[in-house]
């Protein structure tokens, strides 16, 4: 894995040894080479030929033929899929993706990665996917290995690295987060941790122990919290946008700058901006960093 790991590290043009060749497939952002005929209506797909003793349906050696508006219709969605079946025709031991539906629209992404993950599954074959599209991560992965500047910063679950980051960064990274600083006071006797945040007191549930007076970094979902009347901290609404499924708020708590999103607005208050409320939530939903 070392040796692999180098050859696929290097830029430019990648030399792979054969024998590392024969056990690992690979899918592209440029997957296929094509070419305009001289009437310009109809385009030549070239597949290249993937092996020397494949035959049958394993042999993808042949050009097909389609109309200009046909071919500009499907091209990236069917560039992603031949990429596939040639990856995985070889029978490989693990399947290596480099950001293969960078190049699609957003329609294109999810229906392709929601059929990267069916093939895969159904094969089942271990697979790695390279990518800074965090929903494709969350969507593909079994495991997630946060890299930060060429460092491992977390690996595990999309639950795990989505609901108890171990840094900033890392909740920063995967979804969207709000970060509230917070000074510990005191424990309860449920074994909650009561919380000063901008003056106001706040349970949370930490996940270890607390020192006493010590600033921590509370990290807090947009999905995760609401504003009410009653408990909470006080807030002052800054931005009230109505977007279908959710209604998008910023609040700000003193000084602090916090992001919510409130599900399926119809039938709620809707607050507007200059409105004074309570950012309220459970404590369950706050990380302690």
């Amino acid at each position: 894995m070392t040796k692999l790991y180098r050859i696929l590290g290097k830029r430019g043009r990648i030399t792979i040894p054969f024998e590392i060749r024969q056990r690992v497939g690979f899918s592209y952002n440029d997957v296929l080479s094509f070419t305009e005929s001289p009437d310009g209506r109809t385009v030549t797909v070239k597949r290249e030929k993937i092996c020397d003793n494949c035959s049958g349906t394993k042999t993808a050696d042949k050009e097909t033929e389609m109309t200009l508006e046909d071919f500009l219709d499907s091209l990236s969605a069917e560039q992603q899929r031949v990429a596939l079946a040639r990856a995985l025709v070889i029978e490989p031991s693990v399947l290596l993706f480099d950001e293969p539906l960078s190049n699609l629209d957003a329609k294109l992404r999810v229906s392709m990665r929601t059929e990267i993950r069916r093939i895969q599954q159904e094969v089942g074959i271990t697979a790695i996917y390279v990518t800074h599209d965090q929903s494709e991560a969350m969507a593909l992965s079994d495991q997630i290995i946060i890299m930060n500047k060429g460092v491992v910063a977390q690996v595990g679950t999309p639950q795990e690295i989505y609901y108890h980051p171990n840094s900033e960064f890392v909740a920063d990274f995967i979804g969207e987060a709000n970060f509230l600083k917070g000074s510990f006071v005191r424990s309860t006797d449920n074994g909650r941790a009561v919380m000063n945040i901008e003056g106001g007191e706040i349970e949370v549930a930490p996940q270890g122990e607390l020192e006493a007076g010590h600033e921590y970094t509370l990290v807090l979902r947009p999905e995760a919290a609401a504003l009410g009347e009653e408990g909470g901290l006080p807030c002052r609404v800054v931005l009230s946008c109505f977007m279908g499924s959710y209604q998008n708020y910023h609040v700000m708590v003193g000084d602090t700058l916090v992001k919510l999103t409130d599900p399926n607005p119809k039938n709620k208050k809707v607050y507007q901006v200059g409105d004074t409320c309570r950012l309220v939530f459970d404590p369950e939903n706050v990380h302690v960093l």
